[in-house]
């Protein structure tokens, strides 16, 4: 199944990249498992990406949590917490 995954502020720092194409393994049904896919891939994805850091996610521009499923052909988002002032 392939996906487009889009970086955002310091992660996009971090990885050098703004998006990318990605062919998930079977079984990567939900957004958390594209993330541990990524994160897999260790280095800056694994420091990045890793599970204690607060990342939020987006499917096709709507804001989803972890457990949303993905399908072939979405883009998902990963950004850090924006904050305002």
């Amino acid at each position: 199944m392939k996906v487009t995954v889009r970086y955002f502020a310091s992660l996009r720092e971090s990885l050098g990249k703004e998006e990318e194409e990605l062919e998930l393994p079977p079984g990567t049904a939900t957004v958390s498992a594209v993330r541990a896919h990524l994160r897999a891939r260790g280095g800056a994805y694994g420091e990045a990406l890793a599970e204690k850091r607060l990342v939020r996610s987006a499917v096709n521009q709507d804001m989803v949590q972890a457990s949303a499923t993905v399908k072939a052909g979405d883009e998902i988002a990963f950004f850090p917490p924006v904050t305002g002032g």
